[in-house]
């Protein structure tokens, strides 16, 4: 079922979530209704703290776009996208490319809010399965951006902290704004 998304600047957020050392089915249940929640809302991934939960548990699903990346290789070898989605990770540790881009990000704790966020162009991620298998991806585009940006709200880094000191600046008055609208939101 569907789970209520946790908002900006709920304390949550800002958690360094525990490593999941047990798959239970709990944490089962709350992949399922991440990926549920993450569909209902439009989104490319939610990680747990989105939701209330300070575990190290995310979810993507980029299937929406198969051109998003121009290679996937699952464990060394070439892998198709499109099959792994959704795919449920725990514990993730990137290894990120040396070439940098910076691209648009919104995020589904900040509706509304969107920014131009510099991260690694392609990245190598080794995470657990629910099935505790450890699978190790290396990958370009859209995922690799969606893995960094899941494995932030892991560490409670929040892409506003990624965003330029410039873009900040800016973002002040607009973040406030749209604070107190959320806030209405949540009242209504």
């Amino acid at each position: 079922m569907p789970l209520k998304i946790v908002r900006y600047p709920d304390p949550v957020l800002r958690a360094k979530c525990r490593p999941v050392t047990e798959v239970t089915p709990e944490v089962r249940r709350l992949a399922a209704d991440m990926i549920e929640t993450m569909r209902a809302a439009n989104g490319v991934g939610l990680a747990a703290p989105q939701v209330g939960q300070d575990v190290q548990l995310a979810v993507i699903d980029v299937s929406h776009n198969p051109k998003c990346v121009s290679f996937l290789r699952v464990n060394g070898e070439p892998a198709d996208m499109s099959a792994r989605m959704p795919v449920i990770f725990l514990n993730p540790v990137l290894e990120p490319g040396k070439d940098k881009e910076t691209d648009e990000e919104g995020c589904l704790s900040f509706p509304r809010l969107r920014g131009d966020i510099r991260r690694s162009a392609s990245l190598k991620v080794t995470f657990q399965t629910l099935d505790g298998a450890t699978q190790t991806w290396e990958t370009d585009g859209l995922l690799a951006r969606a893995f960094q940006h899941e494995t932030d709200h892991l560490n409670g880094v929040l892409f506003i902290d990624r965003m330029s000191a410039a873009a900040k600046v800016g973002l002040k008055r607009k973040l406030a704004r749209l604070m107190e609208e959320w806030a209405e939101d949540d009242e209504a």
